[in-house]
């Protein structure tokens, strides 16, 4: 979508969601990759109230209809559990806004989607790992998500992303690839290659125990990064990637993030190891943070959700 399209679907919107109050103003919001965040404002008897607007990237999420559903129906079910814990479910969980149409969403005349939700005041995300006990906080958050969507029966939800963290699957198509090496370069990467295919059995273990019955699937988030709670394990958020899944990958994923002694993007590939430290100390809030949700062959798994992730 250009910038000019942008816009414009941006000013509709605005008009589109059903709130109340005198339009302030709207201004980029956070440094995402894949979808366009704006902070709308809005004044109520004398009150500024903000929400998140959200441009959903049909690029990435061929299905906005659906990614939404799953979102709502994970959001209700925890509001649900929120209430019954005494908390606050418009601020421990994602609060959407709906259009005026009646919709999760609202499509502009581009035919692009867009979604709003109350912003979380008084919290933050972190973009990256600085204190120990940040990544603990975040830990519980995830792990706690767990805990209160134990029950939640996982394979009523789409897949936003087919395959997402099917690295079994992944491994067969890297293989199909190196045997048809349609641009001719096999033959320079042979190390690169053979450090891949000695490590079959990782990229297969997690899979193989699913089909067997032996790993539960759960629903998970599938993007834990830190960036993704706010404050002192508040709210998770970014729920695009809600969908059934494996306990223990959206623990490897974050130890993947969190306890990385480099940059996701970092080239120098010597600068890069697991902080053990930082292990321990997810493991330590995860696991205390699912409350018991996890079974016992979860929790022996949870180092190898880290190796494959």
């Amino acid at each position: 979508m250009n910038r000019e399209n942008l816009q414009t679907g941006r000013q509709e919107a605005i008009r589109g969601f059903d709130i109340d109050g005198t339009f302030l103003e709207c201004t980029p919001c956070g440094n995402g990759h894949i979808n366009d965040t704006f902070m709308m404002s809005f004044d109520r008897d004398g009150e500024t109230h903000r929400y998140s607007l959200q441009h959903m990237n049909r690029s990435v999420f061929r299905d906005p209809v659906s990614l939404m559903n799953n979102i709502l129906h994970v959001t209700d079910y925890l509001k649900e559990q929120i209430r019954a814990q005494g908390g606050d479910p418009q601020r421990e969980t994602l609060d959407f806004v709906c259009a005026k149409s009646g919709e999760p969403y609202f499509i502009d005349s581009f035919g692009e989607y867009w979604r709003a939700y109350h912003f979380v005041e008084d919290a933050y995300a972190l973009e990256e790992v600085k204190d120990p006990q940040d990544f603990y906080q975040s830990a519980v958050a995830f792990g706690n998500f767990q805990r209160m969507l134990a029950d939640f029966p996982a394979d009523t939800l789409t897949e936003t992303i087919a395959g997402f963290h099917d690295t079994k699957a992944r491994f067969a198509a890297f293989e199909k690839a190196v045997e048809e090496d349609v641009c001719g370069r096999a033959a320079g990467v042979q190390q690169e290659i053979r450090f891949i295919k000695d490590r079959y059995d990782v990229a297969c273990v997690l899979g193989d125990l699913l089909e067997a019955g032996e790993l539960p699937l759960r629903v998970t988030h599938n993007d834990t990064k830190s960036n993704n709670a706010t404050g002192k394990g508040l709210c998770v958020i970014d729920l695009d990637t809600v969908m059934p899944g494996l306990a223990v990958n959206d623990f490897g994923d974050s130890i993947r993030f969190g306890a990385s002694t480099g940059a996701e993007d970092e080239k120098d590939l010597s600068k890069i190891s697991c902080d053990m430290e930082l292990y321990d100390i997810y493991a330590k809030g995860f696991v205390e943070g699912c409350g018991g949700a996890l079974t016992d062959m979860e929790i022996e798994c949870l180092p190898i959700g880290a190796k494959v992730m």
